[in-house]
């Protein structure tokens, strides 16, 4: 079960050969575009990619996206059936403009006075976010709440996709907790900021370096700060695990051992070209998930999430792995 906010995820590329006359900002000329998804969705199609069953629960608005993101859901065969209509509110989108590699001529003057992000497949020029970050209708928690805890003890793990989108909170949080806890289910969580220590009882938290500092209000520097700061959010929240994602210098991995004693495990990077990160911590807990859902240890659970996260970033967008791509790098354990 992937609990969470939905998110499409739209790539628009194009040229761009001239700066406007009008004012000093570049005339994108559009090419092509794609449409993915995003956020918990990815989480979801991650799982349908490598063979699991998903089923997922949030909500869309009552519009085109949200008729195209079920579409794109049920051509993977992930479950539908709980994912809530809200008509005051748009479904959540983000849309990357990406100038074409081979038209930047242009654009590298205009990037003197503004950094742009390059792909190896061009210049990342903007990106456009349509959402409502407002917490949904007590009417919508009901019926989120109820389908949750009806569907439970179908699941072998529960994923929380947390996007600060309105749709996460503490109560829905401990809920899934407590009736996981009781049905011995795993439940694992991609955390964002405004959750963060709401997490408590959780097993398994898998978030990157920066929401690690932001949330601890301290910055790693070294290792000796890493390890201060898995510590803290490990112990204070009661994990089992807790897996922070570090981007080039790859993953950490803390968990109590015997007599209560801190073990630490740094996984180097599995990625040898970095397209895009996006959506990389969503496949990364989408196997974190997986590995323990079939009754693996923390330890296996790090090292194919490393894997996964290190195929991913190789690709552009929100990025799915297959079967076979992991079977492949295995080697990199």
């Amino acid at each position: 079960m992937v609990i969470g906010d939905i998110i499409v995820d739209e790539y628009i590329w194009g040229e761009v050969n001239r700066i406007s006359p009008e004012a000093p900002v570049p005339i994108f000329e559009k090419t092509s575009e794609k449409t993915g998804c995003g956020g918990a969705a990815n989480v979801a199609q991650n799982i349908a990619s490598l063979g699991a069953k998903a089923e997922l629960i949030g909500v869309i608005g009552k519009d085109r996206d949200g008729e195209k993101l079920i579409q794109m859901l049920n051509s993977m065969e992930i479950g539908t059936a709980e994912i809530c209509i809200d008509v005051q509110r748009p479904t959540s989108k983000k849309t990357r403009v990406i100038v074409d590699a081979d038209t930047t001529g242009t654009i590298d003057s205009f990037n003197s006075s503004l950094e742009l992000t390059q792909y190896n497949q061009g210049h990342h020029l903007l990106r456009i976010d349509q959402e409502s970050k407002q917490e949904i209708s007590a009417i919508l928690r009901e019926h989120i709440s109820r389908s949750i805890l009806s569907r439970t003890d179908e699941c072998d793990a529960i994923i929380i996709s947390d996007y600060d989108k309105g749709l996460v909170s503490a109560e829905l949080i401990q809920s899934v907790v407590m009736k996981a806890k009781s049905c011995n289910i795993p439940t694992i969580a991609d955390p964002k900021r405004n959750n963060f220590w709401n997490y408590e009882g959780i097993t398994a938290l898998t978030p990157n370096d920066k929401e690690a500092c932001a949330a601890t209000q301290e910055m790693i520097n070294d290792v000796s700060h890493l390890i201060s700061v898995g510590e803290k959010i490990l112990d204070d929240l009661s994990l089992s695990a807790l897996l922070i994602t570090r981007d080039a210098e790859g993953m950490s991995l803390f968990q109590r051992g015997p007599d209560d004693v801190l073990q630490v495990e740094h996984l180097p990077s599995t990625s040898s070209d970095v397209v895009d990160v996006t959506g990389a911590g969503d496949t990364v807990t989408a196997v974190f998930a997986l590995t323990l859902a079939v009754q693996s240890d923390y330890r296996t659970a790090a090292q194919l999430s490393n894997i996964a996260g290190g195929i991913v970033v190789g690709k552009l967008g929100c990025a799915t792995v297959k079967p076979e791509e992991m079977m492949l790098n295995l080697d990199k354990c």
